[in-house]
């Protein structure tokens, strides 16, 4: 077959470094959009962006050109200069180490784009940790506490 496709829906989530409530409200739109740049620039779009104060999800068709974790390395790496970059008195801002990415069935694209546009009303009442561990339940995921946090 002379032409490769892929079809490779993720769901990724991180958070700021000890999850620092750091992303305000007006920084907020203008990061996802830098992110969707650097995601198109794979030639793969950011279908779907939502965050609070200490964490980001990111629903990706993700590019058939690049490894994941390639992928979550220059996300990471290139927001966090633009963020310095934007505002000095976040000069010291880093993402946390880890994250987690999970597989997406089509069928439930519709399901996942509510969850990330309702960030904010879902986070009155969970944190991020709690909404983590949920997640790596729901994923049939295995961790350790002791790694999971920084």
């Amino acid at each position: 077959m002379p032409q490769s496709l892929a079809s490779l829906l993720v769901h990724l989530v991180f958070s700021t470094k000890g999850r620092e409530p750091l992303l305000s409200d007006e920084l907020r739109d203008d990061l996802h959009g830098y992110i969707g740049g650097i995601v198109g620039h794979h030639s793969g779009p950011l279908l779907a962006a939502g965050s609070v104060t200490d964490h980001i999800h990111l629903f990706i068709s993700h590019p058939r050109t690049i490894a994941p974790s390639d992928l979550v390395k220059e996300i990471k790496m290139s927001s966090s200069k633009w963020i310095k970059a934007r505002d000095k008195r976040l000069a010291s801002f880093h993402w946390q180490h880890g994250y987690g990415m999970f597989s997406i069935s089509p069928a439930h694209r519709e399901a996942l784009e509510k969850y990330i546009a309702n960030q904010a009303e879902h986070h009155r009442t969970t944190t991020f940790q709690e909404e983590y561990r949920k997640l790596l339940s729901h994923y049939g995921m295995e961790w350790d506490e002791r790694y999971v946090w920084d």
